[in-house]
């Protein structure tokens, strides 16, 4: 006698992704519940069973549904934001003041819900999430009708939902107590990476993870810069600090590892870390080339993931799964490495054992859950089909099929997506959401783009300077005019003040507005006896010069801010794009003087790299009153006569404009 069953999916191609990776040409897959109650051949199951509904599947593949093993999807309302740059750009120049600007509880609930719409859309069933404000992903999961991993990202930094590292290891204790027991929410905690945490962070991390029975998640060996600096500093990979920090001792799922080392997978290897490989984000910020074949051959537990929006910038697995099949054949110059029905399994079968959920999802199998996606292979990129080939259909799958093509998605018996049409959401409310939030960051980068000083406070902060420089520069041809102002600074009317010596590395920012100002980064290294042993990086946002009225010769500078610079000169290059960039470097002797009770500067210095064996006077002071900016100019005036400086020997310009 026929059983019944809530719904039975038939006349499609079932693949399975059990242990013997069956394919069933004209096959159905009975549900139950929530359960998987019967895999086979169409005919047989359509005798064995009375469905409450038939779903006709004539024409698709009805395969396991697709796992993202690694995101963060709230950052889906950054998709398109600050794209084409270096990964240290983009994170510390533009997502991280974004999203402390930015990020908070409606962004995130926004942002997940978007990027839950665009995951069921494509097929992907379940997710492992690392971002803030985790609850809110975990609520939109479960609205949504999906599964997910979600993890409370925690760092030593202030972060936009904890102004502390106390602070967020609490809020992570509270969402996991919260969200303990969900039928498909697994609530966690994220340690950000080793290179933002501490030890104490992984410690606690492992600590809840072993309490409650969960996975921790967490950043590895992303880059090949983290690698370096990290061993600089701790002497060891990130990954093996990791295991000596407990990371290890739990469940583990390790997004990225693109740098491992062959010690470091067998590390990961023995200890069972689940490594969670994601090619779009890693290619497009320049990252590395994931080492999936190095990485299967290890026998490491491998998924695929889409990383952030911001970084990839969608979250399609058939993308993923597309780049994890080819990637790897061209950087080995060898076809056959990772075959299609590999990459396939990255995403279902064996991304199920990357984030410890094998033996409930990643494969059509009695007593699995439900969760299953319906791909219509009938459309013109993915016509015709062949099969001769067992593994014809794996590469219909990974190399012609798309996101798009996904016409009917099932979590835990549950159909959330039919016909294209998302079931469990608002779409268009969604959208709606997502634009408005993102119309107001779209408007504040608008108007940082354009004020330097507001590029300056989002990735440094500055303090501000005196508003008013009054310089004045003479070439000093011959070693007798030099002598003359070394004699000249013994006259009783000055005071000397300290003496240093230094050569000074400038890096010029230039621009075609002047108005935008000038920005300045300088490498100063000091060379007196005594001085500081380490040089002193800053970076100087100033204003348009002028001329002084009272004196051709003196220039004076409006605004000036000043703040640490403490990125590459690359990094700062790449975030402000100058039309132009000047290089000046000079060996600098310096006195502090004291001259008719006002505080001065003189400079001697001699320009290198340039043909010109002069020496340049430079007299200088700064104020924050115009009135006593116009007093210090009289009395640079002074001192250039007292110098014996000729008129014709006045410059009246800055060494940049040289």
């Amino acid at each position: 006698m026929a059983e019944r069953c809530d719904t039975l999916l038939l006349n499609g191609t079932v693949v399975t992704m059990d242990a013997r990776q069956r394919v069933i040409g004209d096959g159905a897959v009975a549900i139950t519940g929530n359960q998987i109650v019967a895999v086979g051949p169409s005919a047989a199951l359509v005798a064995a069973y009375v469905p409450r509904q038939a779903i006709d599947c004539l024409g698709c593949a009805i395969i396991p549904g697709l796992i993202n093993g690694h995101a963060h999807v709230p950052m889906t309302l950054l998709r398109g934001v600050a794209a084409d740059m270096q990964l240290d750009v983009w994170l510390f120049g533009y997502m991280f003041p974004l999203e402390q600007r930015f990020c908070d509880a409606r962004f995130v609930a926004t942002g997940a819900r978007l990027a839950c719409a665009e995951m069921l859309r494509g097929g992907v069933t379940t997710f492992v999430d690392m971002y803030y404000f985790e609850d809110e992903v975990a609520r939109a999961a479960a609205d949504a009708g999906m599964r997910a991993i979600c993890g409370q990202a925690v760092m030593r930094l202030p972060t936009p939902d904890a102004a502390s590292l106390d602070e967020g290891l609490a809020r992570a204790r509270r969402f996991i107590a919260d969200w303990h027991g969900h039928e498909r929410i697994t609530p966690t905690i994220a340690p950000h990476a080793p290179y933002t945490c501490t030890d104490e962070i992984y410690h606690e991390a492992a600590a809840l993870c072993r309490q409650y029975g969960i996975p921790l998640l967490t950043h590895l060996s992303e880059t090949a810069r983290e690698v370096q600096e990290f061993r600089a500093e701790r002497q060891q990979t990130p990954i093996a600090y990791a295991r000596d920090v407990g990371a290890f001792g739990v469940h583990c799922i390790a997004a990225h590892c693109v740098h491992a080392t062959d010690e470091d997978m067998r590390i990961m290897q023995q200890h069972g870390v689940g490594v969670v490989t994601c090619p779009g984000s890693n290619l497009k910020l320049a990252s590395g080339l994931p080492p999936i074949r190095a990485f299967l051959d290890a026998g490491l537990r491998l998924g695929l993931g889409t990383d952030g929006p911001a970084s990839n910038d969608d979250q399609d697995m058939f993308g993923e799964m597309l780049l994890a099949a080819i990637v790897p054949k061209a950087a080995s110059a060898d076809p056959t490495v990772v075959p299609a029905r590999q990459a396939f399994a990255l995403a279902t079968s064996s991304g199920a054992g990357a984030i410890g959920m094998a033996h409930l999802i990643g494969s059509l199998e009695v007593g699995k859950r439900a969760d299953v996606t319906i791909v219509e292979l009938g459309r013109a990129h993915s016509t015709p089909r062949y099969r001769y080939d067992p593994d014809a259909i794996y590469s219909t799958l990974v190399y012609a099929a798309r996101a798009a093509d996904v016409r009917d998605v099932f979590v835990d018996g549950r159909a959330v997506v039919r016909d294209r049409t998302v079931m469990t959401l608002d779409e268009a409310a969604v959208l709606r959401d997502a634009q408005a939030i993102a119309d107001r960051i779209d408007q504040f980068l608008i108007e940082r783009e354009a004020d330097l000083l507001d590029k300056i406070i989002v990735i440094a902060g500055v303090r501000s300077d005196e508003q008013f420089e009054v310089q004045a520069k003479a070439r000093l041809a011959t070693p007798a005019a030099v002598e003359r102002v070394l004699a000249a600074l013994h006259d009783p009317a000055i005071t000397l003040g300290k003496v240093s010596e230094r050569t000074q590395y400038d890096t010029f920012f230039l621009w075609d507005d002047a108005t935008l100002g000038r920005i300045r980064i300088r490498e100063d290294r000091r060379t007196d006896p005594g001085a500081r042993p380490t040089p002193k990086y800053t970076l100087t946002l100033t204003g348009a010069l002028r001329r002084h009225t009272g004196h051709p010769a003196l220039i004076v500078g409006h605004a000036r801010y000043t703040a640490v610079a403490d990125q590459p000169i690359r990094f700062y290059r790449e975030y402000f794009a100058p039309d132009r960039v000047v290089e000046v470097q000079k060996q600098r002797r310096r006195w502090r003087i004291r001259f008719r009770g006002e505080d001065l500067a003189v400079n001697l210095d001699h320009l290198l790299g340039r043909d010109d064996p002069a020496t340049y006077l430079e007299i200088k002071s700064r104020t924050w009153s115009a009135r006593d900016a116009a007093v210090k100019a009289q009395l640079i005036t002074e001192l250039l006569a007292q110098f014996g400086i000729d008129e014709q020997t006045l410059v009246n310009r800055e060494y940049v404009d040289l």
